[in-house]
């Protein structure tokens, strides 16, 4: 029986479908001191490309990053266009949608999940200054609970479009 290894990394994400970023991460900063949150617009011309069922699309999220002691949280609020992050407000409402797992060669991991009978729901990249960088997210909400996202993180980040709270 094949079987897929790529949980056999450490969860490096945790993701939070939330109806509004901006007052999530207030809520965060004002009841537990969570601040440096970094604010982008994963939608093009930052992603070069995006994917949903394995079909170009368009989509628009506007995101929050930041973290909860070691572990790296995504916040992100769905502004535009039919994504994973619709299909799971359609299903459970808001809440944790993902668990995120940093992996060092995208390809290599998605042949690993494909091994074991996982493909691809949505995916984007291209958000790194050098066009590096991909998240891939899959279907393994039916036999684990939760929708896996395999990152391949950029090696160089754009500047985020505003950090929260504001640098004085």
């Amino acid at each position: 029986m094949a079987y897929a290894s790529f949980l056999n990394r450490s969860i490096g994400q945790i993701g939070y479908v939330v109806e509004n970023v901006e007052e999530t991460v207030k809520g965060y900063y004002e009841k537990f001191g969570i601040g440096n949150w970094h604010f982008y617009t994963y939608a093009p011309p930052l992603l070069k490309f995006q994917n949903y069922y394995g079909k170009p699309i368009y989509y628009n999220a506007r995101i929050a990053l930041g973290y909860f002691g070691d572990t790296r949280i995504e916040l992100i609020q769905n502004v535009e266009g039919q994504t994973i992050y619709t299909d799971f407000i359609k299903s459970h409402g808001y809440g944790v949608q993902h668990l995120g797992i940093y992996v060092p060669d995208m390809g290599e991991a998605l042949r690993d999940a494909a091994t074991a009978g996982y493909s691809v729901v949505m995916e984007g990249g291209g958000f790194g200054l050098d066009g590096d960088g991909h998240f891939a997210y899959l279907d393994t909400e039916k036999d684990c609970d939760i929708t896996y996202e395999l990152i391949q993180r950029p090696k160089r980040r754009h500047e985020p479009d505003m950090i929260y709270p504001a640098k004085a």
